[in-house]
């Protein structure tokens, strides 16, 4: 079984940052990329960035300049390091890890629970 586990969520001002862990554990012989999206309130899940196990990136229009995405390949940990935040990235964060071969399964897609991103005032 494969889990991911978010961290790093939680409240900031507007200007301000955050940085958001996740960590995939369990029976893992690779993962193709790792990455994040978002659901805002009343709003569809959204890609944020992604990364390959190679480090190429991907990023969402809304957050590039302000967004960084990374990657720990030795760790199965993905980083977001959030700057320049504002009220519209307010959201639940969700870790995706795709690609991912177990000793019983090829080729599948995990996500984390969510953690929640709230800028205000």
């Amino acid at each position: 079984q494969v889990q991911l586990v978010e961290s790093g969520g939680g409240s900031v001002q507007p200007g301000g940052s955050l940085r958001l862990s996740c960590a995939a554990s369990g029976s893992i012989v690779t993962i193709k990329s790792m990455g994040w999206y978002r659901q805002g309130p009343g709003k569809q899940r959204d890609l944020v960035a992604t990364i390959t196990t190679g480090g190429r990136t991907n990023y969402a229009e809304s957050v590039k300049g302000r967004f960084t995405i990374s990657i720990e390949n030795a760790k199965n940990t993905v980083y977001l390091q959030m700057n320049s935040l504002k009220p519209e990235d307010t959201a639940v964060y969700y870790c995706n890890a795709d690609g991912v071969t177990t000793p019983y399964y090829y080729d599948m897609d995990y996500w984390g629970k969510g953690t929640l991103v709230t800028v205000s005032s």
